[in-house]
């Protein structure tokens, strides 16, 4: 069950405040463990990989005690100096916490191309970590924000060998999202004891259901990372093998990502509409996604759902526009929301539908698009939103 809050862990602290990259609002964070933390990282395929993704990726397995983020600059496109840059920020952090640069993860979000105002920067984070704390953890997300409207985070607890685990995780997003690993940028906290490895095959096979099923724009990021961060402190025996402890944690960090991932798609920029696209009954899963994803990616679908326009066959065309194999002969859909459920087709016929019913439906906020193919077991989600006027206003003004 998710909660819809930060969920301390005794140990990790954390802060964010303004320190004047952005005109206003908070722009730089730090998350600080008392003790080394194991972690898991998936980045960015976007070959204009930003500094920081080099930086982080590079360290993530050593030990780990601190992870700075600032937004409002990605430090991505900025050649030798944004590296230099990017490794300056993780010293200044290790010095302002007295521990090794080594031990400090970087992350960046913003405008592409411009150099980070390391006096900023550097003064931001001589303020910031004095004032470290388990309770100011919870501002952490308020730092990393762009465009987004709102903060999103949430937690889970289970429990593992009479032991509470806690994950407790923050992601931000709501513009150049169609991941090719992850989102923008999300990190998950935990204190489950699992061996690195199993933590890192977790994430990866996690990512690929949640993260990598989102799509607002279809513009992969320079800058993505997810990182899960643990200091191994739950008080269970290691988790060295993929029993069913392990399996619980899976499950658990797969139920924390998805809905991570849901709010990033909620908050598509200039959004009104949350799309869910669940396919079910594929040939495979790799199929069920390619299908799945075709239709949230469809700007065609999109635009329909944004004027509450039943115009299915924009779905059906971008199910066969996307790659992965369906028979049209058997393809059942569905459309649901809180304004009630109406079925349009029916083993690959059209079925007759009330235009009144289907606009009430199509004019709530969040929208299931239920596809029954028939071609075999494998199910896929896939998370998408409405495109609007606002995508445009917000993105031809970005900069200022």
């Amino acid at each position: 069950m998710i909660e819809k809050k930060i969920l301390t862990i005794p140990g990790i602290k954390g802060n964010a405040i303004h320190s004047g990259i952005k005109f206003k609002n908070k722009d730089l964070a730090i998350i600080y463990s008392e003790d080394p933390l194991l972690v898991a990282g998936a980045f960015t395929k976007n070959l204009t990989v930003a500094a920081p993704v080099l930086v982080t990726k590079d360290k993530i397995k050593g030990p780990v005690r601190a992870l700075v983020v600032n937004s409002g600059n990605a430090n991505a496109a900025t050649g030798p100096q944004g590296l230099k840059d990017a490794l300056d920020t993780c010293r200044c952090t290790a010095t302002a916490l007295g521990i090794h640069p080594e031990e400090v993860l970087v992350s960046s979000t913003g405008v592409i191309g411009v150099p980070l105002p390391m006096e900023k920067i550097s003064e931001g984070i001589k303020k910031l970590a004095p004032t470290l704390s388990e309770e100011n953890l919870k501002t952490v997300p308020e730092g990393i924000i762009t465009t987004d409207t709102f903060t999103k985070f949430g937690s889970v607890t289970l429990d593992i060998e009479g032991a509470v685990v806690t994950l407790t995780g923050m992601a931000k997003g709501s513009g150049m999202i169609h991941p090719n690993m992850a989102t923008m940028l999300s990190f998950i906290l935990t204190d489950a004891n699992i061996d690195q490895g199993l933590l890192q095959k977790a994430l990866s096979e996690v990512v690929e259901d949640t993260f990598n099923m989102i799509s607002v724009d279809g513009d992969t990021s320079t800058n993505d990372m997810v990182l899960v961060m643990s200091n191994s402190k739950a008080g269970h025996e290691k988790i060295t093998a993929e029993d069913a402890s392990y399996t619980a944690f899976k499950a658990a960090l797969y139920e924390l990502l998805e809905y991570l991932s849901m709010t990033i798609a909620k908050d598509g920029e200039g959004a009104s509409k949350l799309l869910k696209a669940h396919v079910t009954g594929a040939h495979s899963k790799a199929d069920a996604r390619l299908l799945a994803k075709g239709v949230i990616t469809s700007s065609l679908v999109k635009s329909a759902f944004f004027g509450a326009d039943a115009n299915w066959g924009r779905i059906i065309s971008a199910l066969g526009a996307s790659g992965g194999y369906l028979d049209p002969d058997k393809v059942d859909l569905t459309l649901k929301s809180p304004g009630g459920t109406i079925d349009l087709m029916k083993a690959g016929s059209p079925l007759g539908f009330d235009e009144e019913t289907a606009k009430a439906i199509l004019l709530h906020d969040e929208i299931d698009i239920l596809i029954t193919l028939g071609d075999g077991e494998a199910e896929a989600k896939a998370y998408g939103c409405d495109l609007t006027y606002d995508y445009v206003k917000i993105n031809a003004d970005y900069r200022s």
